[in-house]
């Protein structure tokens, strides 16, 4: 049970990053692909029905983790409490900027708001990498399971990290190529000329960045935590995970180049999936790994929750996720297609 619901909550982490990385990528062009407010508006239109959903998927996988490891969610809390606040900051202002630029007929106020939906969008992205860069690492887990980490130290990896060093901000550059390419390609989808020329553009100009910033993250990752490997060796089919990126990488340039807008979409969509599915492949089965000891690291079997509890939890979670999907599909068949530039929308 404990090894279903570690698989559960990666694949809801997975859900959001790839549902709502395309609305982090949006906004982090959004100032680059709009030109006018007609344009930025267009933007906009393309997350408008989505964006805040596509959110839900963070919530609910937080309230997954704190049911299935509880104890894991009050340690990582705590000791992340700052970088936290700054998520939810930058959460916060993505959706003022979204929700308020079009209050007041003002080129001035409109201008100020999309600049803060830009901007916390690019910053968001950042933290999310550096979070995920932060759990690859490890983290200075004492005995009683619990840490403190300051903002920064020497920006060396070791036994005592800050949430910022070296290898957490390449991480968090990783997380916003990433989220620029796979919001760009989303736009390309949902949006015609000039926007979806510009966004190509900066596709075709970004993805030689990809390429490398994601072999420089390999590198680093074994170079930092090497043990890492461990799963890789012991379970081969788990050396896929390399081939499968190399093949999204692919897809994406082919399907950019050729104007092919599914498949380059697909492919950054499988390259977010694959990525994630490698980095939980090599912690399991620790959630979060201690850089000071590894006997203090949390894993799935002490920090889950009852086993009966989990067992009865699978019911409901599958319940809910019917509930979810099937709004899901509605929401997003109700608005595919793509936006016109000349279209209106309340609130946006």
């Amino acid at each position: 049970m404990e090894t279903l619901w570690f698989v559960i909550v990666a694949l809801m982490l997975a859900t959001y990053v790839v549902l709502d990385g395309f609305d982090i990528g949006a906004g982090i062009i959004y100032l680059i692909v709009g030109r006018t407010p007609a344009e930025r508006k267009a933007v906009l239109h393309t997350i408008g029905p989505v964006w805040d959903g596509n959110e839900v998927w963070l919530l609910a996988a937080g309230g997954t983790l704190y049911f299935a490891f509880p104890l894991l969610y009050a340690s990582s809390f705590s000791g992340f409490y700052l970088p936290l606040m700054m998520v939810l900051w930058l959460l916060m202002l993505r959706a003022i900027g979204i929700e308020l630029r079009n209050h007041v007929p003002s080129l001035v106020w409109q201008g100020f708001f999309d600049v803060v939906f830009s901007l916390a969008s690019a910053l968001l992205a950042i933290f999310f990498g550096a979070a995920l860069g932060n759990v690859i690492r490890g983290v200075p887990l004492a005995a009683d399971g619990y840490f403190f980490e300051p903002l920064w130290t020497n920006w060396r990896v070791g036994a005592q990290n800050g949430i910022l060093d070296w290898y957490t901000v390449l991480t968090g550059i990783v997380a916003l190529v990433a989220l620029t390419t796979h919001g760009a390609l989303y736009v390309i989808r949902k949006t015609e000329p000039p926007i979806s020329t510009r966004a190509r553009r900066v596709t075709l100009v970004i993805w030689p960045v990809l390429l490398v910033v994601t072999l420089l993250s390999l590198a680093a990752t074994m170079y930092a935590r090497p043990q890492l490997l461990d799963n890789y060796h012991a379970y081969p089919l788990g050396l896929l995970v390399p081939f499968v990126v190399a093949a999204a990488l692919g897809m994406i340039l082919h399907g950019a180049l050729a104007q092919k807008e599914r498949l380059a979409f697909a492919g950054s969509t499988l390259y977010l999936a694959a990525m994630l599915v490698g980095a939980a492949f090599a912690l399991y089965p620790n959630v979060l790994p201690a850089s000071t000891d590894a006997a203090y690291s949390l894993t799935i079997y002490n920090t889950a929750a009852a086993h009966y509890g989990l067992t009865i939890g699978i019911i409901w979670w599958i319940l809910g996720m019917i509930l979810a999907l099937g709004y899901f599909f509605f929401v997003y068949r109700m608005f595919r297609g793509k936006v016109k530039l000349e279209a209106e929308g309340e609130g946006y």
